[in-house]
């Protein structure tokens, strides 16, 4: 189980990670779980300069589509073949580059160009979901974008990939 915490602390947030695992989101308290996956996928997402609503259909479609979960066969298969769930976290910090002993984030959209595309993003896995995996338990949960969030994950294995689009 991955626990997703999330504190009223502003962050800024086009990269995405994810991990075929179980997720949490949390609140500010240890114990308030704001929401949680069991199987499934958590993806973290952060938006670079120039990124724009037109990307967005290609990475739901990717994202979704890829076949990176192992059903209980032993087969991989993509999220929407699990009874499984989606996490998806605005991670801007994705968007870092080291300069000497510190991190930069110039590289990374404006927070308000960045809210607009997360709600959009989340939307479209919505949707996909909604209309791919009609009568499952496939669902979206989300973190909120510019809060500071902690995530609690378990994982079958180091299985987390890099998809920069």
């Amino acid at each position: 189980m991955t626990p997703l915490k999330e504190k009223e602390t502003r962050e800024g947030g086009h990269q995405d990670s994810y991990d075929s695992s179980e997720g949490e989101r949390r609140t500010n308290s240890e114990t308030d779980v704001v929401s949680q996956i069991d199987r499934g996928m958590v993806i973290y997402i952060c938006f670079f300069n120039g990124a724009s609503e037109e990307l967005l259909q290609k990475m739901v479609s990717t994202l979704l589509n890829v076949r990176l979960c192992e059903a209980s066969s032993g087969r991989l298969v993509s999220v929407l073949e699990l009874p499984g769930s989606i996490l998806i976290v605005p991670q801007a910090t994705l968007g870092g580059k080291a300069k000497g002993r510190s991190m930069q984030y110039h590289n990374n959209i404006s927070k308000e160009d960045g809210l607009r595309l997360y709600g959009a993003f989340v939307s479209l896995c919505e949707k996909e979901v909604a209309t791919a995996s009609a009568g499952s338990s496939v669902e979206v949960k989300h973190g909120t974008y510019g809060n500071r969030q902690v995530l609690q994950l378990d994982t079958n294995g180091p299985y987390t990939h890099l998809m920069d689009f």
